[in-house]
């Protein structure tokens, strides 16, 4: 499998290029398309009716696997709020289904509770078996959208179980589960139904925070790959602002006002709705709560005694690498830490390398090669380990 190469100019606005560069770097798009995309997108709200009618394209041609991607961005864009959001989704899971037809997983349901979680497992594809690796994605994701990790994982030897957790794709869609930061509480439901005593873990953008945290309590998990962390939010401002948002936080009915004002902004109105949609909040300030639950003593860092891999990119606009920075220090316990800042040489600068996926799955595979899954306890290891390019 190889991957794209390259991060294009499809869009002025850097939110809309990103998620353009991301459909195109994930293997399933066609460049042109995504060009005349970007040449007819003028506001996030045109980006649901642009991205139908390229999939409705793509579908009457016979490009499924095109068709699926460009709905996926079309159900993404779509306000939560859309009565339509739920149909789209159902509609985008059965084409992706028919457009991977030939492609080797299952879909499964694990029980969490009184519901479940939205799982697909990838078997292996070598005789070689290395082992399992749980994967999760972040924010509003789905764990289709990132069907060339879970492929090429297992094309690498894993049984690769990637899950929604509560707040997540099916499972917050389809069983109506918001979200908990708690992570170990699903990882910790994976492992139990499927009988795995020993596993990886990798957590894909905001899913680095929530790796994390799920290796701090749950010790199943042997090697935790954040992909990049987030640790802390606030650790990206200053003293100030950080007693200014507490200060604001306890003023509910401004902060609702303030927040409001400002989702005037397509960006932030989007952002806002997005969290809270999966958090099942009510209010502007819902989404602020939630955002500022992923924080450094929840966290719990300190708790982590397995081998951790923290990368991200040099121009990383959503997790950059201060915050890396930060959870190395933080992982005090660790057994090894390794840490991989990847630059805009490489193609692979920007959140969750998105221009070159590849080399960033490449140099993770590298990794978990370097560190086997252990039979027996290891002693510490001081210090951190920073991969060459």
């Amino acid at each position: 499998m190889q991957l794209p190469l390259g991060y294009f100019s499809f869009h002025s606005k850097a939110f809309i290029n990103y998620q353009l560069n991301r459909c195109y770097s994930l293997g399933y798009a066609r460049k042109q398309d995504l060009e005349n995309a970007g040449k007819q997108l003028r506001t996030l709200g045109d980006a649901y009716t642009v991205f139908r009618r390229f999939s409705d394209e793509a579908r009457g041609e016979g490009r499924l696997k095109n068709a699926a991607s460009y709905l996926r961005l079309a159900e993404f864009f779509l306000d939560p709020a859309d009565s339509n959001k739920g149909a789209v989704y159902e509609e985008y899971v059965q084409l992706f289904d028919e457009a991977f037809l030939d492609e080797d997983y299952v879909r499964l349901g694990v029980p969490y509770g009184e519901s479940n979680l939205h799982c697909l497992h990838f078997p292996p594809r070598k005789q070689e078996v290395k082992g399992y690796l749980l994967a999760i994605g972040g924010f509003d994701s789905l764990i289709e959208e990132f069907f060339c990790f879970w492929k090429y994982f297992a094309e690498a030897g894993y049984h690769v179980l990637a899950f929604e957790g509560p707040g997540q794709g099916g499972t917050l869609r389809k069983h109506g589960l918001v979200f908990d930061h708690d992570y170990e509480k699903p990882v910790a439901a994976v492992l139990d139904h499927f009988n795995i005593d020993r596993a990886s873990l990798i957590g894909i953008s905001m899913g680095g925070y929530w790796a994390i945290r799920a290796a701090a309590f749950e010790k199943r998990i042997r090697r935790v790959i954040a992909f990049p962390p987030v640790y802390d939010w606030m650790e990206l401002t200053n003293n100030f602002n950080r007693s200014l948002v507490g200060r604001m936080m306890k003023m509910p009915g401004f902060m609702n006002f303030s927040i409001r004002l400002k989702m005037m902004s397509g960006l932030l109105k989007h952002a806002v709705n997005q969290a809270r949609y999966i958090s099942g909040g009510k209010e502007p300030i819902d989404a602020v709560r939630w955002m500022l639950g992923m924080n450094k003593e929840h966290l719990h860092s300190w708790e982590v005694d397995q081998d951790v891999f923290l990368a991200t990119g040099e121009n990383d606009a959503f997790q950059p690498p201060l915050l890396l920075q930060k959870q190395e220090a933080a992982l005090s316990l660790a057994r090894s830490v390794t840490t991989r800042v990847f630059r805009k040489d490489e193609h692979a600068d920007q959140h969750c390398q998105i221009g070159n996926v590849q080399l960033a799955l490449d140099t993770i595979n590298n990794w978990l090669e370097r560190f086997p899954e252990d039979t027996e306890p290891r002693i510490p290891k001081a210090g951190s380990y920073n991969e060459e390019a």
